[in-house]
């Protein structure tokens, strides 16, 4: 397996990617798209699959993902109380399902010494001590934990709170998706059926509201 490529320095950006205000970040969450949570903490890092996520509130932005607690993901994200959230393509849908299918609790090749190395997948770093964030992806939430323990023993449910965000403004700009037609087919978000298969989106249309009928006599 080759070495992981080299991760961009800390505060320099992917030509594609500029940062989302925060009080638009919600949006990026708010179709359902899977999510790779990503972590690190005295020197490990590690990256996982999770279906289910979403926004919990506007300003300041929150959200709620599921992490289980089998995951070494999960360590990690307990003991630094950070983590991201990395909204990955069709274009990584393959490595996608590698991540969600092997935890680095195992002793595979496709998991040591972490999944971004094992899998040769690049990453960049917002800030030097930030959770590490995936090249390729289409949007990157980093997020501080909030810490509920009762509600993560029970459910392994999350919530943290978003301090930055960032998109692909081929896909996501001036606070919202581009239209889907617009959007190239490679670059669109992806959603799990279940059993490593996913859909993304592929027709979009206006709704408009009902006029209330007017009672007749």
């Amino acid at each position: 397996m080759p070495p992981s490529r080299t991760a961009l320095p800390a505060g320099s950006l992917p030509s594609t990617v500029a940062p989302v205000a925060l009080p638009h970040a919600y949006r990026l969450l708010n179709h359902g798209p899977t999510v790779l949570v990503s972590a690190a903490h005295n020197g490990q890092r590690n990256l996982m699959a999770a279906a289910w996520n979403m926004p919990l509130d506007f300003d300041p932005p929150k959200v709620a993902v599921v992490i289980d607690k089998s995951t070494f993901t999960r360590g990690l994200v307990e003991a630094s109380g950070r983590f991201a959230l990395n909204l990955p393509p069709v274009a990584l849908a393959d490595a996608t399902l590698t991540v969600g299918s092997v935890s680095a609790r195992d002793s595979g090749p496709a998991t040591q010494p972490d999944k971004f190395t094992a899998l040769n997948l690049p990453t960049w770093q917002a800030t030097p001590d930030g959770p590490p964030l995936l090249q390729g992806c289409v949007g990157w939430l980093v997020c501080k934990l909030l810490p509920q323990p009762e509600l993560q023993q029970a459910h392994d449910l999350f919530l943290a709170q978003v301090e930055s965000a960032w998109a692909d403004t081929r896909v996501f700009a001036q606070g919202k998706y581009l239209p889907v037609a617009d959007i190239p087919p490679e670059l669109r978000t992806l959603h799990h059926l279940g059993a490593g298969v996913f859909v993304s989106p592929g027709w979009q249309w206006q709704a408009r509201q009902l006029e209330p009928v007017t009672p007749s006599h």
